[in-house]
């Protein structure tokens, strides 16, 4: 077995042109916009189209769907019958690669099928029947039809797995094993894999022969278009330090992982509740209402998506910002997998990780591995955060282009208003409109500016000299909570004593009784910040 290992920073050679794919292959690739090659892409695509069998060892965020599909349909004959097998670990990633399939196949009139389970058999064969030459499947589904000999004539000649790694995590090994039983030994194997343990390295050995190795080696992972920053927090403080970081950041498109189905389910509750357009992704949601909200954060129908890592595996969306890592990976692969959504084609991106001081040896065990720069950040203050907001709106009203229209509207309110009045009321209907209405300027909802600038009309009365800033003393409420003061009163909770809410307070008056804005009785947050303006324990 031949072997090839490149650095992602090593410079690309040559362009598509090279390799000689066919004009309609060639239509399609201007059409993406691509340009030059990833490298995964030019040590396989030569070499796949040569028929020999390849092992490609790349994380996501590389080209590996171009890497095996354009050579792929290079070598198809379109005479009739499926002629490519994809097989992919989970019904997203399969909807995903399919739509890619159809994309650089579409001059050539290459029909594709996507079979997973949940949807009807009947349709998925009637579908294949029509025509189709390339099936995209996970191996649930694919097993399931090849056992009830639901695939007449079926025998392709390229076999694509990938995602292997995953697939085994997922326990499809003995399914792909199956798989291979009904297929034809005459045949092309590909196997991608972002990483390569002992079990797929003998799956390999099995199934393809005298293969072509090709490895992205780990400085590929070391993305220097994303920013990546921790903060140590309290276990308690999670969902206080996730939305006062998202009110900070300008975070356009965000998505949020989490450890557990369950753990997604509730922050999406809590992140709705603090007026955030989010929707949470699992395994245990139906397809319908799966497919529904990846067509939603694709399409911009809202800004946050939170999910765990098999659910977001392979996912692909255009234009994310921000990744934030509500709980630490479990591995450093995972936290590679998780960052990589962000700072793609040249933009950059920004990667947040929360970690307790429990935690932090694990964080310092990930950053060792993966070979990277995270910087030590802190929480920024409720002063920080209206300071970022106020900026980010100064910046939008500096970049209005002013027209003829507004000199003609400006002229009718000076009959009526003076200029600071003037000046007040447009401001007001520019953060309601343009910043409100469109998401996408800074990210936050109806909801959630009007809590802002509720906050920001009385931060200066309510906070004052009872403690105001950042958080309340003992006399008083003041600043993002009170704190343990029985008579305090507390944020939106307790009238004039300052914060969102104060906790403990048994005097405190009823009020917003948002999850997302309430204190809770951890001291982290405090002004000698015990966890994140200190050095982690480690």
């Amino acid at each position: 077995m031949s072997t090839v290992e490149i650095n992602e920073t090593q410079e690309n050679l040559g362009t598509f042109a090279d390799f000689g794919l066919r004009s309609e292959i060639m239509q399609s690739i201007t059409h993406a916009g691509f340009t030059v090659p990833s490298p995964i892409q030019s040590m396989v695509i030569p070499v796949i189209m040569q028929g020999r069998d390849v092992v490609g060892q790349a994380h996501t965020g590389t080209g590996k769907t171009a890497a095996f599909g354009l050579p792929a349909l290079n070598k198809m004959h379109l005479k009739g019958g499926i002629e490519v097998l994809i097989v992919t670990p989970t019904r997203e990633l399969a909807n995903q690669v399919s739509d890619e399939i159809f994309k650089y196949g579409k001059h050539l009139g290459v029909r594709t099928v996507t079979i997973y389970g949940g949807t009807s058999y009947s349709r998925q064969v009637d579908l294949i029947e029509r025509g189709a030459q390339v099936i995209i499947a996970t191996p649930g589904r694919l097993l399931d039809m090849l056992s009830r000999n639901m695939l007449k004539g079926f025998s392709p000649s390229t076999v694509i797995l990938d995602e292997a790694d995953e697939m085994l995590d997922m326990g499809f090994l003995d399914d792909i094993n199956e798989i291979f039983s009904y297929l034809p030994t005459e045949r092309q194997t590909l196997l991608f894999s972002a990483t390569m343990p002992m079990p797929i390295k003998k799956l390999a050995e099995r199934i393809l022969v005298d293969p072509f190795f090709a490895s992205i080696t780990r400085e590929e992972t070391t993305n220097t278009d994303i920013t990546q920053q921790y903060y140590v927090i309290e276990e308690s403080e999670r969902d206080d330090a996730i939305i006062r970081l998202m009110d900070a950041e300008d975070a356009k498109k965000t998505v949020v992982f989490c450890r557990t189905k369950k753990e997604v389910d509730r922050l999406s509750n809590v992140l709705s509740a603090a007026g955030y357009s989010a929707k949470g992704l699992h395994g245990d949601m139906e397809q319908r209402q799966r497919e529904s909200v990846i067509k939603g954060v694709k399409s911009d129908a809202f800004d946050v998506l939170i999910a765990t890592d098999v659910a977001a595996r392979g996912l692909h969306i255009d234009d994310i910002t921000h990744v934030f890592n509500y709980h630490i990976p479990f591995d450093s692969e995972s936290y590679v997998h998780r960052i990589g959504r962000t700072g793609r084609a040249g933009k950059k991106g920004v990667a947040i990780t929360l970690v307790t001081p429990i935690e932090f040896k694990e964080l310092q065990r990930i950053k060792s591995k993966v070979g990277t720069t995270m910087e030590h950040a802190y929480i920024p203050s409720k002063l920080d955060v209206k300071e970022a907001q106020i900026n980010r709106l100064v910046a939008e009203i500096e970049k209005q282009h002013v027209n003829d229209i507004a000199h003609k509207v400006l002229d009718v309110l000076k009959e009526e208003f003076d200029q600071e009045q003037i000046a007040y009321k447009l401001v007001s209907l520019l953060m309601e409109r343009n910043i409100v209405a469109g998401p996408n300027q800074i990210g936050i909802s109806a909801e959630r500016m009007e809590k802002i600038l509720h906050n920001l009309a009385n931060s200066h009365d309510r906070g004052g000299n009872r403690g105001g800033g950042y958080r309340g003393n003992r006399s008083g409420g003041g600043g993002y909570r009170g704190n343990n003061d029985r008579n305090a009163g507390g944020g939106d909770r307790g009238g004039s004593g300052g914060g969102y809410r104060g906790n403990n307070d048994r005097n405190a008056s009823s009020g917003d009784r948002s999850g997302a804005d309430r204190g809770d009785r951890s001291r982290s947050f405090s002004g000698q910040n015990r966890s994140a303006s200190s050095k982690p324990r480690s």
